[in-house]
Parts: structure tokens; sequence; C-alpha cells
């Protein structure tokens, strides 16, 4: 949380639409590919520099521009310049803290989602969320991205290999693939999640300890991670496929509305699990509750076996002259022997109530 306002204060006191780069700090070069591409053709290179966009701008093909690395805001307003990208835009590109959301500018739709990886960490796994910002206009498509490494090598491999659709269909249907792309790897990261929550029902079973409680904390705290990144993403889908833009046409749509369906079916495993992680949470406490009254019932029971035993010999050692028993030849032996059976019928007695 103090991370989170410690990177807003950056924007503090400055003009909307002040181009300031709000997350990690990177150093590496920021890389831009084009692929172009219709029915009879395929483009595909590296720019060297941001004008070669330009020369793609009015063309009939589909064109993806996508920007790796959005640290260098300089870079993101020359592409903002190349395309008449508002600045309220290009200082949301910049802010990798935004939540998923869609603006539509009329000529242009502006949309932020979220990409989430599993990555193993000296901890065990850990889900990380980058920002995706996808700008889609008539003939074009451009993705700005945090770092290298992303879910849209199907896109492009579909693109390469003449696949599917997408080379008979246009910029639309490019960024429903993206979009897609993104939310089906929810499903890996949900079925990872899953895995780790039988390995921790199995150990909540069979020995819960207290390592077990925060291994359920640091699940909870996941699930509020991924709701958080994807419920947002719900009501933009839904939008995108009611038809209020004139960019995504009807016969993309269609495909939307299956985005959606499993926008949902993955919210709905976020809550199962969230709910999952709640009553694990509740049967843990449970058990360390249960555990510690078998012990305290233990302890009870040799407490109560005792009491009488501690009586018999807090009396006889009170040595007052006018104890009779005290002069007795027997009477040490007759004692032990009386509290033994004491003792011995007590625990017959509580044996045969169930209490041991």
């Amino acid at each position: 949380m103090a991370r989170v306002f410690k990177i807003r204060t950056k924007k503090v006191g400055l003009p909307p639409g002040t181009l300031v780069h709000v997350g990690e700090a990177r150093t590496e070069p920021v890389r831009v590919t084009i692929l172009d591409y219709d029915q009879d053709q395929l483009q595909e290179f590296c720019v060297t520099s941001i004008d070669q966009c330009l020369d793609f701008k009015a063309k009939p093909s589909v064109t993806w521009i996508d920007v790796v690395g959005v640290h260098r805001p300089e870079v993101i307003e020359k592409i903002g310049d190349c395309f008449d990208i508002h600045p309220l835009v290009l200082e949301d590109i910049l802010n990798t803290e935004q939540r998923p959301k869609m603006e539509d500018f009329d000529d242009y739709i502006f949309i932020v989602l979220k990409m989430l990886a599993s990555l193993e960490t000296d901890d065990g796994e850990e889900i990380r969320s980058e920002q995706v910002s996808l700008i889609v206009g008539h003939g074009f498509v451009i993705s700005f991205q945090e770092t290298e490494g992303d879910v849209f090598d199907p896109v492009r491999d579909r693109i390469r290999k003449y696949k599917g659709k997408i080379r008979r269909k246009g910029a639309d249907y490019l960024a429903y693939s993206l979009i897609d792309a993104v939310v089906d790897n929810y499903f890996l990261i949900l079925e990872d999640v899953g895995e780790d929550l039988e390995v921790l029902e199995d150990e909540l079973v069979a020995s819960p300890s207290p390592d077990t409680s925060q291994q359920i904390h640091d699940m909870k705290r996941d699930m509020i991670f991924l709701r958080k990144s994807v419920w947002p993403l719900r009501e933009v889908i839904s939008r995108l496929s009611r038809g209020e833009s004139e960019i995504f046409e009807e016969s993309t749509e269609i495909y939307l509305r299956d985005v959606y369906d499993h926008t949902v079916q993955v919210i709905d495993a976020i809550e199962t699990f969230r709910d999952i992680l709640s009553g694990m949470l509740d049967i843990y406490l449970s058990s360390i509750s249960n555990r510690m009254n078998e012990v305290m019932k233990v302890l009870t029971i040799i407490a109560t076996i005792f009491i009488p035993l501690t009586l018999v010999a807090g009396i006889y050692g009170m040595n007052f002259d006018y104890m009779p028993e005290l002069r007795w030849h027997w009477g040490y032996p007759a004692v032990l022997l009386f509290m033994l059976i004491t003792g011995s019928l007590m625990v017959l007695y509580f044996r045969r109530r169930g209490w041991l």
C-alpha cells in the first residue's frame, strides 16, 4: 500500500497531460516492431526511427505496432504525435498503475488490460502483473507493454502462417485476438492456483502448522490481486461487445461476447477460490482450537486425578501428634494403596464416560 501511494505522489501538482513515467524504473531501450499485413502480403520488422510508423498510417492494410517499454516519455510522445493521440491517453499509458478500462475517442479506442504471469521466486510462485495498453483505430492497433515477454506469440504465429481469419479481418479483429490472448492466459494462472490450493488443502487436513496459515494468507492476497486485475475487465469487454463504437464491426462483436463469457468464468473461479480460502482459514483456526482443547482436556484429567491424591498427601503431611495412623506399622503402604486405588477408579470412570 505504501508503494502505491509513493508512486502516485510523483504526479502531485502537475498539470493534466504531463508525461511522466509512473512505475518500475528501467534502463533498457524501447523496442518498437511493426507487423503490417493483409490477405496477400506480410511485413514484419523493428523500426529504427518512430517516423517510420507514419508510412503505415494511411495504408489500407492492417498495421500492428508493438511498443515494448513505456519508461521513456519522449518515445511515447512521438508515437502520440504520429497518430494524433490525446495527451491524457499518453499520460495513462505511462502510468502503469491504471485499472482496466476503455475510452472511446471516436477516431480510436483506448483500452487498458492487465497481463498476468506466474513466476518462480525463492519464496515460491509469485503472480506478476504487467499493464498492456491498446489503441485501436481504423486499420491500426498500437500495443504498449512494460517489458519483454508477452502472451501474444500465438497471435503472431497465426498472422505469419495465415491461420484462421485474422489475415482476412481488420484491426478490430486483431484487437479482439490480443484481448482474447490475455484473457486465455488467466485460465493458466488459475490452473496453477488451483493446484496450489489442492496441495494446501491436503496439508491442512494432514498436519496444519503456522506455515499453513501464512500460505493461506498469501493466497488470499493473491486472490484480491487477481480480482482487482480482472473484475473491471468485464465492463470493458461488455462495452466493446455492445457495439457502442464504429471501430468494432458487428461480425467481431460475437467474438467479443465469447471473451466476455470467458472473463465471467475467470471472475467466478476467483470468487470460488476466495470462498474456499476463507473456509480453509476457518478450518485451520478450528483445527488449532480443537488441538488446544485436546491438550487442555488431558491436562485437566491429569490434574483431576491428582487432586484427591494431593489431598491425602496434604493431610498426612501435617504431622500432628494425635494422628494414630502415623504410628501404624502398615500405615505408609496402606495410604499408597489407597491412593493407587483412588487414581485407578478415577481413570476407569473417565474412560467409561469417553473422556479418555
